[in-house]
């Protein structure tokens, strides 16, 4: 029997399947935190090296991680540690910059004056305590440097508006760097 000749029940259709390795997701549907599902999750990662994302040196990956929802209070704290001062509506964005100074400079003062254009303000920035020595040769070759960008909003933009702004202002200047920046990127930025 054809597919032509099947008969469809709700939305599956069996054309669209096609293969997809090396995806989680695990969600908890009550919205309350978990220790439970961070440790499901790390689990869940360490299943994935049969997919043969390691390079030869044995410790380089693809950069698989988690997602999950911002962390406000911990987001709070290490602001205050760095002395950074948040307002009420704020976003949390990770940068990748390059290990090359002058290229740094160039991308922090692109994507601050994006976000001035968008009506945001930049509130601080905060190096990412990383460890290098976990890396494999490979990943070192091309390791970023990687901060936290905190943005203030003004008071009174919705959620959805700052969002939309987050994300004008990174693609502007991610479109802007491309062509002499080649590590430049933002892989979140978000409130």
């Amino acid at each position: 029997m054809g597919h032509e000749s099947q008969v469809h029940e709700g939305l599956y259709r069996s054309e669209f399947e096609k293969d997809a390795c090396g995806f989680g997701l695990i969600a908890q549907m009550d919205d309350v935190a978990s220790h439970w599902l961070v440790s499901t999750a790390i689990s869940s990662l360490a299943c994935l090296t049969h997919r043969g994302a390691v390079a030869a040196d044995g410790k380089t990956g693809d950069g698989c991680g988690l997602l999950m929802k911002m962390p406000r209070e911990f987001v709070a704290s290490v602001a205050k540690e760095s002395d950074i001062e948040l307002a009420s509506q704020y976003a949390l964005g990770m940068v990748f910059f390059s290990q090359d100074e002058a290229l740094r400079d160039a991308a922090r003062t692109k994507l601050t004056v994006e976000l001035a254009s968008q009506g945001l303000s930049v509130a601080g920035w905060r190096v990412v305590p990383t460890d290098p020595s976990a890396c494999g040769e490979e990943a070192l070759k091309s390791l970023p440097v990687i901060e936290q960008l905190f943005v203030n909003a003004p008071a009174g933009m919705d959620v959805n508006a700052l969002e939309r702004h987050l994300y004008v202002a990174r693609r502007r200047s991610e479109l802007a760097l491309a062509e002499s920046d080649d590590t430049f990127y933002v892989p979140s930025l978000s409130s």
